[in-house]
Order: structure tokens, then C-alpha cells, then sequence
């Protein structure tokens, strides 16, 4: 049975999409190259516009069952500069290790009828040139059963970062700035917040930015991000970097003392992921990280999946019903008007914290009015989208 959407890529926009497409009716089919649950490398936080989201769509009572509630953001930058920032209104957030999170999602959309292909390779799309216009009418994908064509009327790429749909039609790129690389793993025996409350943790330096998340089970996410070009050898040993890396600051040292890394973290880079501005092709929309992936330090990369996610769904569903004629206009002003303020908001944070000169002058008025600190706290949580 042909479906009526092949949506590559089982993660948080994928699993979303296919959820609300299935729900309507649409015979969907989720292609993956891992078999979940999966490890991913992430900051393992969703924050309160994210998690709103996903009670707006009937999936958040697990999430919020296996998480651990996070109820602000402590970030500190140099000179001891220290402020913690509630999310106002009692908003929270959760922490929860993304295989959690990724299955209980994928889950939810296997329940509501889509089909699952794990170990399912894509290696290009099928585009038709037919008439003069060119459509994407499938995937082409390789497993243990051999290369096939899969074909269907609508394909989603929600297939991360690295995506293969997007990067091989020329509608993604690498660009050459900003150029950063996460180094993440976990740590045991991390010293407990005193305090009832649970935050997330910043900890902004000159050229780089470390964040820590505590989570269920005792164990602590820590993230480094930094710049890097190419030939960088301090990315060849991810774990000395790390440690290094918390040895040389004073704050760090203290508050990991006695922490023991319990796994080889994870290197993942460069980063950044921007749309090249080619046209999208009609029978092909793009969703999650494929569509642009933004610097984690805001954790509000999720957000930005699973919402992304519920427009493509529903850009799908009103191609399927009414043919592709101003489906493509009408997604990217809704991802714009959706995500456009928020985007901005990153790109200044970002140019702030690249720039020694900007930690210097941040930490400065961080000191001199917190405030301003905590309303981007505010901000950078989503909670004006809860």
C-alpha cells in the first residue's frame, strides 16, 4: 500500500508530524536509520514553550511523569557573575535523556497508526521532471532487504542536521560562521542544588559556554560548546577537552568536585545549519534540524522541532486535500511568524558571547541590573509561547 506520507527521520519533529497526520487519517510511514531507542547527543531539556507544546498536542503527561521538573535557569558568566532566574508564573520546564524523550514521542505516533522502518537508510530523493516542473515523489532507501523506491504524494524531512534530502536538493548548508562544536557527556555523583527548586545551568566564558542540566536517576548532562575550524586536535580526545575544561575554571571545578564521568561524550559539529534560500520543491517539506538548526545555548531547540513538526503535519495534510498551490508560501510564513522573533533573539545572544569583549560588557550588566538577566531567562525558556 503506497502511504500518503513518508517522513524521514524518526526524532522529535518527525514523530510529531506523523502523529498529527495519522490522527487525521493520512496512512503515514516513518523511515529511520537507527533502531530506538537511541542515544543524542542534546542538552536533555525541554523548556517551558516546548513542553507546552506538547500538552497542546496530548503527549505531555509521560514527559512530564519521567522528567525532572526544572524551574529556572542559573547562569553565570565571568568575574563570579552568578544569577539565577525563575520562569515566571510557576512555569516549568523538564529534564529528561532525549533516547526518553524521542521514544515516548515516536511511541505516541505508532499508537495513532503510523508504520516505523528502523534501520532504514535514505540516500536521495526522487524527484520527477516530468512537464516541466519538478517534484519530489519519493525516497530512494537501502536496508538489510536490499535498495528500494518508496513513493508517496508527501515526504517530510525531518531528518536532523545532517539531513540528506535537504543538504542533497541544495536546500541546506554549513555556513561558514558561526562555527561551533558540542562536546557533551555525563557525570554520577554531581553535588545536589540545595533547595527545593531544580535550574538549568549556563556557565558563559570568553569563546565557549558549558551548560549543565541535572537529571533523573543521579545522573548530570554536561555540554561544552566551543569554535572550532577545521583540524582542531583538541576534538580527537572529546573527554580530556571536557575535564580540562571544567579544571581551568574556578566555578566548574567547585561545583563538579568529586564527579565522575561515566561515558565517552559525544562530539557533534559544526553546529549550524541555515536554509540557502532555493526554492522548496512541491511533494517535499522540511521540519526539525533539517530546516535550520540553531545554537543549542538557548535550549530551545526542541521547541523549535516538535512545533516545526505540527506545521509541517499540517502543511502535508492541506497538500494531500488540496493539491501543493501556495502549500509551500503558506509554511514558511507560519514558521516565520512562529519562530522569526525568537531567531533573532538568538542570533544576539550568540554575537554576544563569540565576542570576549560582549562577556565582559554582559557580565557587567548582569552585576549591575540582574533584571535584564532574568528577562532573558524569561525569553530564552519560550514562556511567552506556554
Amino acid at each position: 500500500m503506497v502511504p500518503d506520507l513518508i517522513i524521514v527521520g524518526g526524532g522529535p519533529a518527525g514523530a510529531t508530524a506523523g502523529l498529527i497526520a495519522a490522527r487525521a487519517g493520512a496512512r503515514v510511514r516513518i523511515l529511520d536509520r537507527a533502531t530506538f531507542p537511541r542515544h543524542k547527543l542534546c542538552g536533555d531539556t525541554i523548556n517551558p514553550g516546548a513542553l507546552a507544546v506538547l500538552r497542546r498536542l496530548g503527549t505531555c503527561a509521560k514527559v512530564e511523569a519521567s522528567g525532572l521538573r526544572v524551574d529556572g535557569m542559573v547562569v553565570t558568566g565571568e568575574g563570579g557573575v552568578r544569577i539565577a532566574g525563575r520562569y515566571p508564573g510557576g512555569l516549568a520546564g523538564r529534564a529528561i535523556l532525549r533516547r526518553e524523550l524521542d521514544w515516548i514521542l515516536l511511541r505516541a505516533a505508532l499508537d495513532a497508526g503510523c508504520e516505523l522502518d528502523s534501520g532504514t537508510v535514505v540516500r536521495r530523493a526522487i524527484v520527477d521532471d516530468g512537464r516541466g516542473v519538478s517534484r519530489v515523489r519519493g525516497v530512494e532507501v537501502a536496508s538489510r532487504a536490499g535498495t528500494a523506491r518508496l513513493r508517496a504524494p508527501v515526504v517530510i524531512a525531518a531528518d536532523g542536521r545532517r539531513s540528506t534530502l535537504a543538504f542533497g536538493l541544495g536546500l541546506a548548508r554549513h555556513p561558514r560562521s558561526p562555527r561551533r562544536w558540542a562536546v557533551g557527556g555525563y557525570f554520577e555523583n554531581v553535588p545536589v542544588q540545595t533547595g527545593a527548586a531544580v535550574f538549568g545551568e549556563m556557565h558563559v566564558r570568553r569563546r565557549h559556554y558549558v551548560g549543565v542540566a541535572p537529571l533523573p536517576g543521579g545522573l548530570t548532562n554536561v555540554c561544552l560548546v566551543k569554535p572550532s575550524m577545521g583540524g582542531d586536535a583538541a576534538l580527537g580526545d572529546p573527554a580530556r577537552l571536557l575535564q580540562q575544561t571544567i579544571a581551568a575554571d574556578a566555578l566548574l571545578r567547585d561545583r563538579l568536585d568529586g564527579a565522575t564521568l561515566v561515558a565517552s561524550p559525544v562530539v557533534l559539529g559544526p553546529l549550524a545549519v541555515e536554509a540557502t534560500g532555493r526554492l522548496a520543491l512541491d511533494g517535499l517539506l522540511v521540519a526539525g534540524d533539517a530546516a535550520g538548526f540553531v545554537d543549542p545555548m538557548t535550549g530551545d531547540g526542541l521547541r523549535f522541532a516538535i512545533q516545526g513538526g505540527e506545521l509541517a503535519a499540517r502543511a502535508a495534510l492541506r497538500a494531500l486535500a488540496q493539491g501543493w498551490t501556495g502549500v509551500q508560501a503558506a509554511v514558511a510564513a507560519e514558521r516565520a511568524a512562529a519562530f522569526r522573533g525568537k531567531w533573532r533573539f538568538n542570533r544576539a545572544l550568540r554575537a554576544i558571547v563569540s565576542s570576549p569583549a560582549g562577556v565582559t560588557i554582559g557580565a557587567m550588566g548582569a552585576r549591575f541590573a540582574p533584571v535584564v538577566l532574568r528577562a532573558i531567562i524569561t525569553q530564552a525558556g519560550d514562556c511567552a509561547c506556554a
